[in-house]
């Protein structure tokens, strides 16, 4: 009954903040830009890709592509994901002065035990991305989830012919934010038990899966969702050179099984969240 449009910065669709995927679907290999422009399509969607949001007007959003074209698309109804950043805390030591830029990035996530040194797209690593989440100056102080500072994106960086950025960032919440949360409680609760910071338990993007339910109609016999799980998170070249990931835990498929399998997963999710009997059983 409406007409709908993706205004979106992935430079292709399918990119989910994390450089695409090939994904093993019905016996093949495609990519999840497949999965998503069919998926669009069979909802009668449109998109505008490689598009950054620079201004909002009642009834009228303005964008601008890769190229510098600059767009505009009137609206009705809108919803705007802005950028992610931290809550913007600051931090002084104890005679007053401000260290804020020693503990926190300058988008406002913390730092953790990453590597943020600025290297060419060409140059990034697995081996850049946190373990255990613990600021390198300050043992006492974890950032778990979306709060930790990633060392970059893991899509490559864009930016348009008039110097605007536009790429999507990383995906940290969902099942990366409950694994990263957990490895941290287990790390601080043996420092507790043994009075020793052993820090034995990690949990690496780059070394982590993932699994995704995207919603897309609600009913029992007609409704429908995207189920996707990527193993790693952050591709690892090194490790799997074809694909960037290990093709037999990359899959994909949409219908009503991922519906049947969302709803199930909301009554796991209150199961666990409230402490009921054998929360600890269902993972993250």
């Amino acid at each position: 009954m409406a007409e709908i449009k993706w205004i979106t910065n992935e430079f292709e669709l399918g990119d989910f903040g994390m450089g695409g995927a090939y994904i093993k679907r019905g016996g093949y290999i495609t990519q999840t830009r497949t999965l998503a422009e069919s998926f669009l399509r069979e909802r009668n969607i449109s998109w505008i890709k490689r598009a950054g949001v620079t201004k909002i007007e009642e009834g009228k959003v303005h964008f601008e592509t890769l190229d510098g074209t600059a767009g505009e698309e009137t609206f009705d109804f809108a919803m705007l994901i802005p950028s992610f950043t931290g809550h913007g805390i600051k931090a002084f030591a104890k005679d007053g002065s401000d260290m804020t830029d020693k503990i926190f990035a300058p988008n406002g996530f913390m730092k953790v035990d990453a590597d943020y040194t600025p290297k060419p797209f060409e140059q990034w690593s697995a081996e850049d991305w946190p373990s255990t989440y613990q600021n390198p100056d300050y043992g006492n102080i974890f950032a778990a989830g979306i709060a930790f500072a990633p060392p970059h994106a893991i899509s490559k960086p864009m930016t348009t012919a008039n110097g605007m950025k536009a790429f999507p960032a990383p995906p940290r919440t969902g099942m990366p934010s409950g694994v990263t949360g957990k490895v941290i409680a287990q790390n601080i609760a043996d420092w507790v038990k043994t009075g020793k910071p052993l820090m034995k338990h990690k949990a690496s993007m780059a070394k982590m899966g993932a699994a995704c339910i995207v919603s897309a109609g609600y009913g029992m016999m007609n409704g429908a969702a995207a189920t996707m799980t990527v193993y790693p998170i952050v591709q690892d070249w090194e490790k799997y050179p074809e694909f960037g990931r290990d093709i037999s835990y990359t899959i994909g498929e949409a219908g009503l099984a991922g519906h049947w399998l969302k709803w199930f997963m909301h009554y796991m999710f209150l199961h666990k969240a409230k402490g009921y009997p054998f929360w600890w059983l269902l993972p993250e």
